[in-house]
């Protein structure tokens, strides 16, 4: 079975790839619409058409480091370098530390770092300013944050020596797992804690999009949770406790792409919340 994952991924068409991006935000919004974790009185496709802008240029720029990403994993790969390529591991662990390491460097550590630095955060703060969160929200990130994102990730491949079809799968993974634990469903609540203790649930990742500290600054989790765990950054609040958004904005902005586009560089916008 590893053979056939190393296989499919390691050739894996951009068609699939859309499919697998598309077929999550498609599957996730028909869950919201029979079992939501909040009735929220919105207009779902106004709502939905400002994330999937910011969803179309987190592949653009997602595009032009393509090169360079697999650039860096083919060149990690060719000198042995990097962790992956140190140690002698059968194909189970080289996957499951692969995507571990990935996970940490490209997603939990950058996402850390943009809550830390402020001129990072106001990056960030177009994630964190949708008040109505939703299987959309997953990929409501400004250009710059992508941009972000996109070197880190490259980073993450070359400190792992990451083949591409780690990467892929890597990616993938993260784009359908970040709209599972972004999108607004209820889930037994048993089965969501039992979930968080392997990868970042619904209520583990809706803690982290309320609108003030300390449960802004925790849960920082893409896929697996051990890492806010490990580093002490799990927080548990129960989400009838939630309200969505940032203090330092208003809510009837959050719809205003113009107003969005322009939070990282508008001096009037505090950053500390």
């Amino acid at each position: 079975m590893i053979d056939s994952i190393i296989q499919y991924f390691s050739t894996i068409p951009s068609l699939h790839r859309a499919l697998i991006l598309a077929g999550g935000i498609t599957f996730f919004w028909i869950i919201e619409g029979a079992i939501p974790l909040f009735r929220f009185s919105y207009n779902k496709w106004k709502h939905a058409s400002i994330n999937i802008f910011f969803t179309f240029t987190t592949i653009i720029i997602n595009f032009a480091f393509a090169l360079l990403i697999v650039q860096s994993s083919d060149w990690a790969v060719a000198k042995g370098f990097g962790l992956l390529q140190w140690i002698n591991l059968s194909s189970i662990w080289f996957l499951l530390l692969g995507l571990l390491l990935l996970d940490l460097v490209g997603a939990w550590f950058i996402h850390f770092i943009e809550h830390k630095v402020k001129w990072m955060w106001k990056f960030h703060m177009v994630h964190h300013a949708d008040t109505h969160v939703d299987t959309t929200t997953a990929n409501r990130h400004h250009p710059g944050e992508s941009v972000f994102r996109a070197v880190f990730t490259t980073i993450g491949v070359v400190l792992c020596g990451a083949p591409m079809w780690l990467v892929m799968l890597y990616q993938s993974m993260s784009a359908v797992l970040s709209q599972f634990n972004h999108a607004n469903i209820r889930l037994p609540l048993w089965m969501d804690r039992a979930i968080s203790w392997v990868i970042v649930s619904p209520d583990m990742h809706k803690v982290h999009h309320h609108y003030v500290r300390p449960q802004t600054d925790s849960n920082y989790g893409n896929i697996f949770s051990i890492w806010d765990r490990l580093f002490g950054t799990f927080n548990y609040t129960p989400v009838e406790q939630l309200r969505y958004g940032l203090d330092v904005l208003d809510d009837s902005t959050d719809e205003s792409l113009t107003y969005q586009l322009k939070i990282p560089f508008d001096r009037n916008v505090k950053t500390d919340y």
